[in-house]
């Protein structure tokens, strides 16, 4: 029987848009993602695997857990590396995403993945100089290396929002990515951010599967600058002053 679809449209998109989504998507299908599947992509559209909803279940959770952990374990070449065979422009949302790579994490997140979004932040008046500054000295601190650890670049959705985690009568599905090579707590940190339903299990099950270094609950206000950093470019001051308390947490953090 044919699969149903899912059809978006729009032209209002840059063109490499759709493609960006579309090799994400199949970039984390081939490293084990539980993610939709793609049926045909252009420029001004793209067509995905029709899904049904249901609701969450710990067997779903625990399963989740799992695919994402094997997930990120297939990995990426380099910090910031984009989809294979993907060479166009990316995005978050709707924003632009850096492509540039890096060899250690911390030069890489602070200079591609927090950085970019303070200036149209501070210009939508959602973040103040306060805490502009205090986001800027945080990330002095992340790029001089105090978070860098031995863990080589992970292949990440990278908008991990519980808007983009789908429960369907298979297990979790997940949608519209930005995915790239990245640290594995980020995705984790973004699951916890908007509030996922069943977290404690899907993050126990992932432990399992592949273990968090220890400390890694004090390292989620640091994997949730990037978010935050991108709400608070277009979604309101609310966004600013999470990212300005992300930002002192983090510096608390490095000591």
């Amino acid at each position: 029987m044919a699969v149903s679809t899912f059809r978006k449209d729009r032209s209002d998109v840059d063109p490499d848009f759709f493609a960006a989504e579309a090799a994400g998507l199949r970039w984390l299908a081939a490293g084990g993602g539980p993610v939709v599947g793609v049926r045909t992509v252009g420029a001004h559209h793209i067509e995905l695997d029709r899904l049904e909803s249901a609701a969450p279940t710990d067997d779903a959770a625990s399963r989740f857990g799992r695919e994402l952990a094997r997930m990120h374990v297939a990995g990426a070449d380099r910090f910031g590396s984009a989809p294979e065979g993907h060479t166009g422009r990316q995005f978050i949302g709707e924003r632009a995403l850096s492509s540039r790579t890096h060899s250690r994490w911390g030069e890489f997140y602070a200079a591609e993945r927090v950085e970019p979004y303070l200036e149209p932040a501070c210009r939508a008046g959602n973040l103040t100089a306060v805490d502009e500054s205090a986001v800027r000295d945080a990330c002095v601190v992340i790029a001089g290396g105090a978070f860098d650890d031995d863990e080589p670049p992970a292949r990440l959705h990278g908008d991990l929002w519980t808007g983009n985690v789908l429960w369907t009568p298979a297990g979790v599905v997940l949608i519209d990515p930005a995915a790239h090579g990245g640290h594995r707590e980020t995705d984790l940190a973004m699951l916890a951010l908007f509030g996922c339903p069943l977290l404690g299990t899907i993050i126990d099950s992932y432990d399992a599967e592949t273990p968090l270094r220890a400390g890694w609950q004090d390292r989620v206000p640091l994997h949730q600058l990037h978010p935050l950093a991108v709400h608070a470019a277009g979604h309101g001051p609310s966004y600013g002053k999470a990212l300005g308390q992300a930002a002192r947490e983090t510096l608390r953090a490095a000591g």
